[in-house]
């Protein structure tokens, strides 16, 4: 590359970029122009330091740049401004419109795990594959209910909180291959109706659920939110519609991996519930309702503080720069 040629070509471009980047006031045609300026100005960099380097040129477009990026994020603007904004905004825009998928991956994950715990309780020679008699006996009066109590409650709830969220940021890191989600998913309801057919096979199918449901109702969903987003990128890379698949895994990935932090969230209460109200000595029905209530005060954020959301026209992407950039309005 001809550097001085090149700069000569493109310096118009590059000052009225810098013109326009600190400019105190921005009217629509100036906002959408300092877009495309911006844009071209990026590629120009990448161009100047694949070809040459570090230059003077280069550092001088790259100042103008980030001035102009500071124009599209807000100069003001922490981490602790943009809080309130991914939690009441992003989150729940992103969690809401994976509200179908969610609900078809919990059907097939109850439907499985049904169906396998039926199989086991209404076939001797299956549940005695699964261990000698002697065996089940001690998993089910006492291997059960002293995995909640083994350890102490906060390290069991650190414990659990730990392996349920990287399980979550597998699924939604993985989703692309189409084939992680499913396995975990299926594994998943397995380990559930195995559990649930040995209970119920040995009559025991009430302090399974008193176990489960305070903290698996929240826990759960919380997987099958991870499971949704998972899928969602698998779809957006098999039919990505008008767009690349390239833009499509960018845009969709952005949005959903925002699900992580949503999750991540979530397993922690679970872990808090496991650890602390699943094998304490409270009434069965004041440990379930601890649990029902933490599931719908999770729905109610994902399905109608979502909805809010999606029809203020929130998308749950994290890199809105350009939209952000065509709202400037007088600083």
């Amino acid at each position: 590359m001809d550097l001085d040629a090149y700069t000569a070509a493109r310096s118009a471009d590059w000052e009225e970029l810098s013109r326009l980047a600190s400019k105190r006031r921005l009217d629509g045609p100036e906002a959408d122009r300092l877009i495309d300026l911006y844009q071209s100005g990026a590629a120009d960099l990448s161009a100047i330091q694949t070809s040459a380097g570090a230059t003077a040129a280069g550092d001088r477009l790259s100042l103008a740049l980030s001035s102009a990026r500071l124009r599209f994020t807000g100069a003001g603007a922490n981490l602790f401004t943009q809080l309130p904004r991914f939690f009441v905004l992003q989150l729940p825009a992103a969690l809401y419109r994976l509200r179908w998928i969610v609900l078809a991956v919990a059907v097939a994950t109850i439907v499985i795990a049904t169906l396998y715990a039926l199989w086991i309780t209404g076939n001797p020679d299956v549940l005695r594959n699964l261990g000698d008699d002697a065996n089940l006996r001690k998993y089910v009066e006492h291997d059960f209910i002293d995995y909640y109590s083994n350890n102490p409650a906060a390290s069991f709830a650190g414990q659990v909180w730990t392996n349920n969220a990287w399980i979550a940021a597998q699924c939604i890191a993985f989703g692309i291959t189409g084939l992680y989600v499913p396995y975990v998913l299926i594994q998943n309801a397995v380990g559930v109706g195995t559990a649930a057919g040995v209970m119920f096979a040995y009559g025991r199918g009430d302090v399974m659920f008193s176990y489960i449901l305070p903290h698996g109702m929240l826990e759960l969903t919380s997987v099958f939110v991870a499971a949704a987003a998972g899928l969602r990128i698998f779809w957006a890379w098999i039919a990505p519609g008008a767009r690349t698949r390239g833009q499509a895994l960018a845009e969709d990935g952005r949005a959903l991996f925002t699900v992580a932090v949503g999750c991540a969230i979530s397993l922690f209460v679970s872990g808090l519930i496991e650890g602390f109200v699943t094998p304490s000595g409270l009434p069965v029905w004041a440990k379930i309702s601890i649990g029902a209530l933490a599931l719908a005060a999770f729905l109610a954020y994902m399905l109608v503080l979502g909805r809010r959301a999606v029809r203020a026209g929130e998308t749950g992407d994290l890199e809105e720069f350009e939209a952000g950039a065509r709202r400037i309005v007088a600083a």
